[in-house]
């Protein structure tokens, strides 16, 4: 008989209705299990290297330029692609046409037909045409006012000054990074398989760590010098985001599930240790110490989501000094079992500081974050038994009252002209007929009491085609638990942003900078390593890293 593989301890995992409310995954942070970690991680353990086989800029930071990189056994090239931007044409707002630079993953090492083709597709975006030879395209523009300091103090023979680059953090924002087959680029499906880019989204960070080094090596090319290498790693890639990202968590519930499962059997795990090393101890002292340098140096305009970082540098002090006397006997349990003392914020705060200093017992979950089969339901035998499930597993959603017009006021939609996700006001604005199906506690709330007095499930199902959704979305999260965000999406009480934090931090994003409750800004690959970093100890020591670090 073969062995088998020694089972890791793990406490109990913490419950989908603490999990997977709004105001939670709205307090999310970045982990070790984050898809730009994760992928810089491999990059760094396969030996990958960066080159720059095509450099034609001009002096004015105009032209274009290859980066490639070999993973998996596989090469793959940026192509960066750089224009004049009028000031007047300058906004991070889809509806934008042009944009300071334009990019496009490429699917080995394009030769110069292929750079040609690209050039003059990629400044036009979705208006383009592309190949499955293109894996990823995305666009950027300049943070205006950094960029030029930047190429000013390097062309004076001075490094930029340090508490301007803390302050802004990159040098450009993307306001896209496609991938997934959107606008004719290849489908996910042609690259899912392929060693090391299998992960969610790995070839979009891919792309986001490879535009980090062309706005590097451009400002460094107009400024006629080299940046200092500790201000080259502060700076990131920033990112404006909207309501695009949003319905993805609902529309792709195994992988909400499998994104959250990781991260959750991860805290399980490390709070499940009987003890600590007295390095493990030090490293998570001075990651404590490191989190509050980032909360120091995260400001906001927005009132409300400073205050909530406000409580957050208020709170964490207490939180280093519960991790200063920490317990012999499983010291990771009893400091989150205190940190629920403090705000949901903090909490999550501590749930990825725990996660830093054990990546033997838990990087081996980021295999586990894709979904290659979609979901996977066990039909229901009995109208009993789908009224049980939901009971089980939807027992919120039936507590609410749609009835009253704070529940139904919002409604989801794609608008025509960009296909982008959008949200109304269902009794200001025209629309609501053409609604996206994501009011999922209120169609599962029918489905309920639609089965009062039904006997025969299948003849139901036959002749009630419309709760056949709802009916899908009770099968699967009685399989994947964390499949379903537990909150009325069609309330007015619904916050936007915290979808959209709660899948950028998977992504790995910091410097949460909301707008509004419906776009944020973020900054990705802050205090990452540089290419020439990677095989050092500075390729998986980056979390929450600042100028300090």
């Amino acid at each position: 008989m073969k062995d088998l593989a020694p089972v890791t301890p793990q406490t109990d995992l913490r419950p989908p209705a603490l999990v997977m409310r709004l105001a939670r995954l709205g307090a999310a942070f970045p982990t070790r299990l984050s898809f730009l970690r994760v992928l810089i991680r491999r990059l760094s353990r396969e030996g990958a290297r960066v080159t720059r086989p095509v450099w034609q800029i001009d002096a004015q930071g105009y032209g274009h330029a290859v980066y490639t990189i070999g993973l998996g056994g596989h090469d793959y090239s940026l192509v960066a692609v750089s224009t004049h931007l009028p000031d007047e044409m300058r906004t991070d707002r889809v509806i934008a046409t042009a944009w300071d630079t334009a990019y496009v993953l490429y699917d080995g090492v394009p030769d110069a037909a292929e750079i040609d083709r690209i050039c003059a597709a990629a400044p036009k975006q979705e208006a383009a045409r592309f190949t499955e030879r293109d894996l990823v395209l995305s666009r950027a523009n300049k943070s205006v006012r950094l960029f030029a300091h930047v190429v000013d103090r390097l062309r004076a023979g001075q490094q930029p000054d340090a508490a301007l680059i803390n302050s802004v953090g990159y040098l450009m924002r993307t306001t896209a990074v496609y991938g997934n087959g959107k606008f004719g680029i290849a489908d996910r499906a042609l690259i899912e398989d392929r060693p090391s880019i299998e992960g969610p989204f790995a070839a979009e960070m891919l792309t986001v760590w490879l535009i980090r080094s062309f706005t590097h090596d451009l400002v460094e090319h107009l400024g006629g010098a080299a940046l200092d290498p500790r201000l080259k790693r502060h700076l990131g890639i920033g990112n404006s985001t909207g309501l695009g990202m949003a319905p993805f968590l609902v529309s792709h519930p195994v992988l909400l599930h499998n994104w959250t499962m990781a991260r959750e059997t991860a805290l399980a795990r490390v709070r499940a240790l009987p003890s600590i090393t007295a390095a493990q101890n030090e490293t998570l002292v001075r990651l404590a110490d490191r989190a509050a340098t980032h909360l120091a140096e995260w400001q906001v305009p927005d009132p409300l989501h400073q205050s909530r970082i406000d409580l957050l540098r208020a709170e964490w002090p207490a939180v280093r000094r519960v991790l200063a006397a920490l317990p012999p006997d499983q010291p990771m349990d009893a400091l989150i079992h205190a940190s629920q003392a403090f705000s949901p914020d903090t909490q999550e705060l501590c749930v990825a500081l725990v996660l830093e200093p054990f990546g033997e017992i838990v990087d081996d979950l980021a295999d586990q974050m894709a979904d290659p089969h979609g979901p996977i339901m066990h039909p229901f035998g009995s109208v009993i038994a789908l009224r049980e499930a939901i009971e089980a597993h939807f027992d919120w959603a039936l507590e609410l009252d749609f009835g009253h017009a704070t529940q139904t006021r919002r409604f989801w939609y794609v608008s025509e002209e960009k296909q982008e996700p959008r949200i109304g006001d269902r009794f200001a604005e025209p629309g609501a007929e053409r609604e996206s199906p994501l009011d999922i506690a209120r169609r599962v709330q029918a489905l309920y009491r639609a089965l009062q007095g039904v006997d025969d499930l299948r003849a139901f199902r036959t002749t009630h085609p419309q709760h056949e959704l709802a009916l899908q979305r009770v099968a699967c999260v009685a399989r994947h638990a964390y499949c379903e965000i537990r909150d009325n999406l069609i309330a007015d009480s619904c916050l936007p942003i915290d979808m959209l934090r709660c899948k950028l931090a998977y992504f790995g994003a910091t410097k949460f900078d909301p707008k509004s409750d419906r776009w944020t800004r973020i900054t990705l690959a802050q205090g990452a390593p540089l290419p020439e970093d990677l095989g050092t100890d500075r390729a998986d020591d980056w979390w929450l890293a600042g100028l300090t670090t």
